[in-house]
């Protein structure tokens, strides 16, 4: 009985110290909303702020908070969410601690399925003006094509990984590859096309939350959630994959069923934040990194940690690109490269340091 009750203090003591670095990461983005909703060119404090978002603050404050800055601090985590759970999904059904939609060319498969929906069937002009060209009439048709994008990329990494003698190095090239490719053909696309459409591609290439509507907010939330109740279903599933690929055979795990779907899934997860968003990178790679050096690979609390890892990392990235050179808005696809390539490059070198 000792030993029992040992273990189970000590089992205690792991779960409750993962659930308080997961509550930490929550509170740390509820914090985080509540300053990238206070600070903008409008000045406003963070008094005025809360009295708008209970519904008694001044109208021309409340315009501002609730039309303006709560769909891109609720775009910010919503895509922060689905992008760090879509690459912690992919990490560990691949075991490949390079994996990530951004790293696999899924971002730009999708990237390319949108840039042919804007280009070829003219999903994203609607005037003939700059400012019009960037927007979305049909953010149906986008999404459909930026969904076969993502699935065509991400078939062939499978393709790829299911290959004989196929290495984590072997799929993180093909990735890089892919990206390379679809990225050309992009590229192409816009040499032939109308600089009208030249520039819809190019603005919305660039990942901005500013372009979120509530309605766009609320199609992401709801695939973000159904996504998000999978991977968490089938946690189990992932830890057992941990163990490698014959382990989680014994154990009853369909292997190959797993690993085709938790792919699937979380390429529809980008696929549908990169059509609405644009190409957002690091963060599907950098927040499970940070969280695995903490939390390890159990996907119980993994999955959740990470979730709100890339909600805050996605947060901070928009608020210094509104904030760096206000009123002037950085795109915060951009800023997450800044930030993240450093950022992953030092725990390449730290976890090399201590291995």
């Amino acid at each position: 009985m000792s030993h029992e009750h040992a273990y189970r203090t000590r089992y205690a003591a792991y779960t409750r110290r993962k659930v308080a670095v997961t509550a930490g990461l929550v509170l740390a983005v509820a914090l985080a909303a509540v300053y990238a909703v206070q600070a903008g060119s409008a000045g406003l404090s963070v008094a005025e702020v809360l009295r708008a978002l209970a519904g008694s603050g001044e109208e021309a404050a409340s315009l501002i908070v609730w039309n303006i800055r709560m769909p891109r601090v609720v775009a910010a985590i919503v895509a922060g969410i689905g992008l760090a759970i879509s690459g912690a999904v992919m990490q560990g059904v691949l075991r490949n601690p390079l994996a990530s939609p951004f790293t696999l060319g899924i971002s730009q498969g999708a990237a390319f399925g949108a840039a042919l929906a804007i280009i070829g069937f003219g999903a994203g002009m609607t005037g003939t003006a700059a400012a019009d060209a960037v927007r979305i009439s049909n953010v149906w048709s986008v999404a459909g094509f930026a969904f076969a994008g993502a699935m065509a990329a991400t078939l062939a990494v499978l393709a790829i990984s299911r290959t004989r003698g196929a290495t984590p190095e072997t799929i993180v090239l093909a990735g890089v590859a892919l990206g390379a490719l679809f990225s050309a053909a992009t590229a192409l696309m816009q040499y032939f096309a109308e600089d009208t459409q030249v520039a819809a591609v190019v603005f919305w290439t660039f990942g901005d939350l500013g372009r979120a509507a509530w309605r766009d907010v609320g199609v992401m939330a709801a695939v973000v959630a159904a996504c998000g109740a999978y991977f968490l279903w089938h946690r189990w599933d992932y830890n057992a994959l941990e163990t490698g690929a014959e382990s989680a055979h014994g154990l009853g795990v369909e292997v190959e069923r797993v690993r085709l779907l938790g792919m699937l899934v979380a390429s529809l997860a980008t696929a549908v934040i990169v059509a609405f968003l644009g190409i957002i990178g690091f963060i599907g790679l950098v927040g499970p990194h940070l969280v695995r050096r903490v939390m390890g690979s159990d996907h119980r609390f993994l999955l959740p940690a990470s979730a709100a890892a890339g909600a805050l990392l996605l947060l901070v990235a928009d608020t210094v690109g509104r904030t760096l050179i206000s009123p002037v808005v950085l795109p915060v696809g951009a800023i997450t490269s800044f930030l993240g390539a450093p950022l992953f490059l030092y725990l390449l070198v730290a976890g090399r340091r201590s291995a």
